[in-house]
This record gives C-alpha cells, structure tokens and sequence, in this order.
C-alpha cells in the first residue's frame, strides 16, 4: 500500500528542491568563475615564460655566434705553429670548449622552457574550453532552472492556497455548525419560550372570558404584544440567514437598513454612499456577495477595530461595480496577519481570506489596505454579470 504524502510533506519536497536548484546554479557560477581565474592566471604565466623564452633563444643566437668564432680562432691557432705557441692553442681550445658547454646548456634551457610553453598554452586551451562550456550551462542550465525555480515556486503557492482551501473548509464546517447551534439557541430562548407563553396565554384567557372580561381583555393585549415581539425576533433570525429584502427591494435598501441597525447597536458613525448604481443591472447572485462582503467588513469593525467612524462608497463603473469600505480604527500589520493560521482576522485572515474567497468566486477582486494606527481599508471590484446568457 502507497503511503499518503500531506500537504506540509509536499511543501518541504517542493523547498528542498528549490533549495537544491539553486545550490547546482549557484555551484555552476563558481566553476564558471574558478575556470575564469585560473586562464587568467595561466596567461600572466604564459606572458612571462614568452620573455624567458625570448631571451633564451637570443642568448642561444649569441652564444652560436661566440662558440662559432671560437672554433675558427682554434682553427687558425692549431695551423700556425710559427705564430702561436702550444699556450695559445690550449687557451684558444679552453674558449672553444666552454662556450659549447655553455651553448649546450642554454639549448637544453630554451628547449625546456619552450615545452614548459607548449603545455601552459593546452592548459590555457582547456581552461578556455571550460569557461565557454561553464558559461553555456550558466546561461542556458540556469534559465532552465528559473523555469523550474518558477514552476515549483507556483506550485509551493498552490499548496499553500490548497492549504488555506482546506483550513477554510474546516473554519466553514465548524461556522455552520456554529451558526446552528445559534440558530437553534435563539429559536429556543426566543420564538419557542415565547409561543409557549402565547400557548399559556391563550389558556388563560379562554378561563377568564367566563369569569372576567376585563382581565381577559388586559392579557389579549400582552398576547398581542407578545405575538408582535415573538414576529421581530423570527424575521430578525430570517434576516441573519437571508435578507428578504434583497429579494424584494434590492441590494441599495437592505444595505440602508443593515447600517440602520449597526449604527443603533455599535454607536459607529457609517456613512454610506451609493451612486450611479443600477440594481436591475446587477445579478442577484452579486447583490448577495456584496452585501456578505460588507456584512463580513462591518462585523470585522465591530469586533477588533476600535474605530468611530465608517465610510462606505459603492458605484458601479464599466460594467464593475466598485465598493470600498474604510474605518478610522487602529488599523493591523497586514503581513503579519496573513502568515498566521488562526481563524480570527487579527488571529490568521479567514475574515479577510472568507472575503477574497466570495470576491474570486465571481471573478472579482478584492484588496485590503492597513497600518498599524491609520486604519482599514476594504476595496471590492466585482462584475455585475457573472451569469453567461445564452444565445
């Protein structure tokens, strides 16, 4: 049975990889310049073995020149008896002989040192050979290994973002869950308890009815505040799940109300500023991303900005439409809040992650601006048409 390789595995193959890719280019460099240096070296070499070789074969030159002279001055001593005596022919043959052992020797030298040439100039030759084919592969392997450099750092991205996918599936999972439990909680401490008390009042009544109308009267009318009251609690839930209003009077009105009530219930001044913006031109599919977006952007205010003020812009612009969303608050080092895993927005970016997610899910854009004391701002740029039409 193959053994399954996890995310974080792949991710350190992927590391490793690009690690040792670049180690081989890097290697490859230094070959390349080590090669350089020694043709360099070899050739300051070769241009002072040139003098030496130079100098020996005029030296050679001159001492052929003397040790020829010599022999001829022997020559004509040995012949003449009557002019040299036995003392000049020995001196004459002296000089003779030397300068042939000196001749001998500097040939050997000039020999030597023309063989000493020969090799430095195949070892410059190879040295050469080398740096050619050490530049090739620098400048050939290595743009194959940016490719691959490249292709595995996008593949290190996808793994990542598979990553990011999977957290977000899990921080989905346990948000419905949560968002269940709540549901059923407010159900519960809300329209249920309340029914039941309707259920009690209306018993009480239908006793009171023979016995005391008055009474009966006075607890029809808390039945009826209490119905009233149990009817604002279940639209409030209905309108946390989905707001009926984006459906009957748009994305425009729903907006106003929300900010309506954020006001009421934060005390954040929220500006909201919307033109140029034709619903009847706007997907309903897109109606609903925006105002999660801005739904997600506002809590995200509430709950860790700190800020005062709110100022929300939205038009739509060549078939965009465009909204952004600031806040005066303490604003958020925003790298160091995408590195994290956390699920919180100050704690690991799924509030701004869930955002990007339902932006990109429409081929829209979504970007986040903030610094640490100056604030948060959202932009959003989405398509009103996400839908093809046919035909």
């Amino acid at each position: 049975m193959v053994e399954e390789i996890s995310i974080e595995q792949l991710d350190e193959i992927v590391k490793k990889t690009i690690e040792a890719l670049e180690n081989g280019k890097k290697q490859i460099f230094e070959i390349a310049e080590s090669a350089r240096q020694e043709w360099k070296d070899l050739e300051v070499k070769l241009a002072e073995l040139q003098s030496k070789v130079k100098e020996a074969i005029e030296e050679v030159e001159r001492l052929s020149l003397l040790e020829k002279e010599s022999r001829y001055r022997l020559m004509v001593v040995s012949k003449n008896f009557k002019l040299y005596g036995e003392d000049d022919i020995k001196k004459a043959y002296d000089i003779a002989r030397e300068l042939q052992i000196k001749l001998a020797l500097k040939r050997e030298n000039e020999q030597y040192l023309i063989a000493q040439r020969t090799e430095l100039e195949m070892r410059i030759r190879r040295a050469r050979e080398i740096v050619e084919r050490a530049e090739y592969l620098v400048t050939h392997v290595a743009v194959a290994m940016n490719y691959l450099v490249d292709a595995l750092t996008n593949i290190s991205s996808t793994i990542h973002e598979l990553q990011k996918k999977e957290m977000m599936g899990i921080r989905i999972i346990t948000a419905q869950e949560q968002e269940r439990q709540r549901l059923a909680r407010d159900i519960h401490d809300g329209p249920a308890q309340s029914l039941s008390n309707i259920v009690l009042k209306c018993e009480l009544c239908e006793k009171l009815l023979d016995r005391d109308i008055e009474k009966a009267r006075k607890q029809i009318g808390e039945l009826k505040q209490l119905v009233k009251s149990s009817l604002q609690e279940i639209r409030r839930i209905i309108f946390d799940l989905r707001p009926m209003s984006l459906d009957d009077l748009g994305l425009v009105p729903t907006l106003q109300r929300y900010v309506s009530t954020f006001i009421e219930d934060t005390g954040i001044d929220v500006a909201l500023e919307v033109y140029d913006l034709d619903e009847n031109a706007v997907d309903k599919v897109v109606e609903v991303a925006v105002f999660r977006i801005v739904q997600e952007a506002l809590s995200n205010i509430k709950k860790h900005s700190k800020a005062t003020k709110v100022h929300i812009k939205m038009y739509v612009k060549d078939g965009f439409l465009i909204a952004r969303i600031a806040d005066n608050g303490i604003g958020f080092d925003k790298e160091k809040v995408e590195g994290q895993k956390r699920a919180d927005i100050h704690e690991g970016g799924f509030g701004i992650y869930g955002m990007k997610q339902r932006a990109e899910l429409l081929k829209g854009k979504l970007t986040v601006q903030s610094q640490e004391g100056k604030g948060t701002t959202v932009s959003l740029q989405i398509p009103i048409n996400t839908i093809e039409k046919e035909g």
